[in-house]
């Protein structure tokens, strides 16, 4: 589906991608928006890589050939499509509330030449996770084209968003003594053009090496519950202008300042530990 759901529109029912993400710490809906629409998110993309290469603190390494950019939700054209997609909304609501908060836009860009990143989660494991086996935020991802294993697709370990990590290397590396029992549970993941997945960025995962001529890039949507505290590393913003335009079922879940101008944005969630890779 592509629209924006209507006012009064019934969401869908998304009790099993629920269960799986408590099980697994992943789902997917296959063909939540058109290749065509995927494509169009693909050049928006390429434009604010190009520009965000182009300035000092633009963009920030995430391995060999491998690199994040936040940007801003005015840099791709149809953010309400995104944002108010009904399977999103539906399933914030459902894993994080009614207060569910849209914290991060960015994208993840592994190059040919890009290396195996080590397993890691994306911040440390929160108290409510650790303890009260509760999931406080999500990350949604689309990818920009059709991946096929030469292109290092995602891994990830189902079920490790439980893992404590207070031993951990800055609480996001496992040690290499505990691999074999990552690696005993890696799925590798092959979405397409238009499919959408979510996640917890908790749940252990890693980039693997891209061996193709062709990048790989996957935008990344971040929303957080009312305890979670992830704003604090992004820079979301947007103007006045383009937030009167947005619809209100996207407006009251945008935790961002509005602005009378957007500045050039400087990185800010940098993953220390991300930029040898694991060759």
């Amino acid at each position: 589906m592509d629209a924006v759901a209507a006012a009064g529109e019934a969401l869908p029912d998304v009790a099993a991608d629920v269960e799986a993400l408590y099980r697994d710490g992943i789902t997917a809906r296959a063909d939540a928006f058109t290749p065509q629409w995927a494509d169009r998110l693909g050049e928006d993309i390429a434009g604010a890589f190009r520009e965000a290469l182009d300035r000092p603190g633009g963009a920030v390494g995430r391995g060999p050939h491998r690199y994040y950019v936040e940007i801003y939700p005015e840099q791709i054209r149809d953010f309400a499509g995104l944002a108010g997609h009904p399977w999103v909304r539906s399933l914030c609501h459902a894993v994080l509330g009614p207060e569910y908060r849209i914290v991060e836009l960015g994208f993840d860009v592994p190059l040919p030449g890009a290396e195996r990143q080590p397993w890691h989660r994306d911040f440390p494991s929160p108290e409510e996770t650790r303890t009260g086996r509760r999931l406080t935020s999500l990350a949604f991802n689309l990818t920009t084209v059709d991946t096929e294993e030469a292109m290092g697709p995602f891994e990830i370990a189902p079920g490790t968003q439980w893992d404590d990590g207070q031993d951990f290397e800055h609480r996001m590396f496992p040690p290499r003594s505990a691999y074999d029992r990552y690696e005993s549970r890696a799925v590798r993941k092959y979405p397409r053009r238009g499919d959408i997945s979510a996640r917890s960025a908790l749940t252990i995962h890693r980039g693997t090496a891209n061996r193709s001529g062709t990048s790989r890039p996957v935008l990344v949507l971040g929303v957080d519950g009312p305890e979670a505290t992830n704003a604090e590393h992004h820079g979301m913003a947007v103007t006045r202008p383009y937030w009167e335009t947005l619809p209100r079922h996207v407006r009251d879940h945008l935790d961002c300042p509005v602005v009378e101008e957007l500045t050039p944005l400087v990185q800010q969630h940098t993953i220390e530990g991300l930029v040898m890779g694991d060759a």
